[in-house]
């Protein structure tokens, strides 16, 4: 199903180059479906369903198949302590440590005896999680100058498994595991660099921390709160961290593509935990769960009415939150709060405008809203090698919907 609309403010010949480059990679066997949405104006100007959500069953997408939002998590998430905060359950300046007493002990930063240059973020599509480097190097331990922010998780700059010895030394959750157990687990890993100096990713910690403090500021589960305060006034109705089997029903396939052949993956459920919530990758949903998420952003925190957040606090969030020249992340782009700000856009590096904000997820999801041109965008792909943020599929789709814009 592909529709494309004439008059929302693309060129539609340009516009069906983003359906076009999609169904190419369906056809020769580097994807196995993809499913999309692009809004201009309050108008769909291009959606499409395409391809199978099981090759093997021989069932095509649909509509209402499920993907796994990965990474995509991290933006509810973010909304989600947002809309504490708004309630003044959450301040964003407080340590971690007032809400999770393991967190109140000192912390220690890892240095390394051999220092090195700090590397950008780069994403890796054989470990969405981060990878464990064969060598870490020794290091000796020194006090944090001061403790982890909430801020600072939500910016990925609190230091907490964003580097070797943190990917090193987080342990996973195992069986029966829940936040209110694992978390304070993590109180005592050494930190990879001083809270606040540098920034990354921290794929896993930050945001499954911050998921805790969900629970803990508003007494109630995880899924739960996510369920009150976001999914149900949103009528995201198939957004959940534990799908029924209806849902696991319409779960798409999970895949790798290796020299154009598509192989099944052999872990069809990563991140997937019947007790351990994960804020940082474990949501699943439609594409018409996550676009009327985004066009609740877009529309500066109101969604048919309903108001999630005020425009001050959607407005704080697609800004620009940490020092200019801070290390760890592309020039180009910084982090907001929960979501990736672009920064110097229509650049050779990215097609987007500058102020456009959004995320990805490790399997392919991707999203991006442009305040300046009245745009949203919606991506939804699983495939267990698609390279996270810095996906082909996702900058081949950016490219061709921004390069239609009138």
């Amino acid at each position: 199903m592909v529709m494309i609309e004439e008059s929302a403010g693309f060129n539609a010949v340009k516009l069906a180059v983003a359906q076009e480059s999609l169904e190419r990679r369906i056809r020769e066997g580097a994807l196995a479906g993809a499913a999309f949405l692009v809004s201009r104006g309050g108008r769909t100007a291009l959606s499409a369903v395409q391809g199978y959500a099981d090759i093997e069953k021989g069932l095509r997408l649909q509509k209402d198949s499920i993907f796994r939002l990965a990474s995509m998590t991290k933006p509810i998430i973010a909304v989600a302590v947002m809309t504490l905060a708004k309630q003044g359950k959450i301040r964003l300046e407080d340590p971690l440590g007032k809400y999770i007493p393991e967190f109140a002990n000192d912390f220690y930063v890892a240095i390394p005896n051999v220092r090195t240059n700090v590397a950008a973020y780069e994403p890796d599509p054989d470990a969405p999680a981060g990878s464990i480097p064969d060598d870490i190097p020794s290091y000796s331990l020194e006090p944090a100058t001061r403790p982890i922010t909430v801020r600072d998780l939500l910016t990925h700059s609190c230091g907490l498994g964003q580097g070797a010895v943190g990917f090193r030394e987080l342990q996973m959750p195992g069986p029966g595991a829940t936040l209110s157990i694992h978390i304070p687990t993590w109180a005592n890993v050494p930190l990879d660099f001083q809270p606040g100096s540098q920034t990354g990713y921290s794929p896993i910690a930050a945001f499954d921390i911050l998921g805790r403090l969900v629970e803990i500021a508003s007494g109630l589960p995880l899924n739960l709160y996510l369920q009150r305060a976001l999914f149900e006034p949103l009528g995201m109705r198939d957004t959940t961290f534990a799908p029924s089997k209806e849902q696991r029903a319409r779960l798409v396939a999970l895949y790798e593509s290796t020299g154009g052949e598509l192989r099944r993956s052999a872990n069809q459920n990563p991140f997937i935990h019947p007790t351990y919530y994960s804020g940082a990758g474990g949501l699943l949903g439609t594409l018409e769960d996550y676009c009327r998420f985004v066009k609740m952003l877009a529309d500066e925190g109101e969604f048919e009415g309903k108001r999630i957040l005020n425009a001050k606090t959607v407005r704080e969030m697609a800004s620009p939150q940490l020092p200019n020249g801070i290390e760890g992340f592309p020039e180009w782009q910084t982090w907001g709060l929960g979501m990736r700000v672009v920064i110097e856009g229509e650049s050779p590096e990215t097609p987007l405008s500058t102020g456009s904000f959004g995320w990805s997820g490790a399997w392919g999801t991707h999203f991006w809203i442009d305040p300046s041109k009245d745009l949203f965008a919606v991506l939804m792909i699983n495939l267990a090698n698609a390279g996270g943020s810095e996906a082909e599929t996702a900058r081949e789709f950016e490219s061709a919907v921004m390069g239609a814009v009138l």
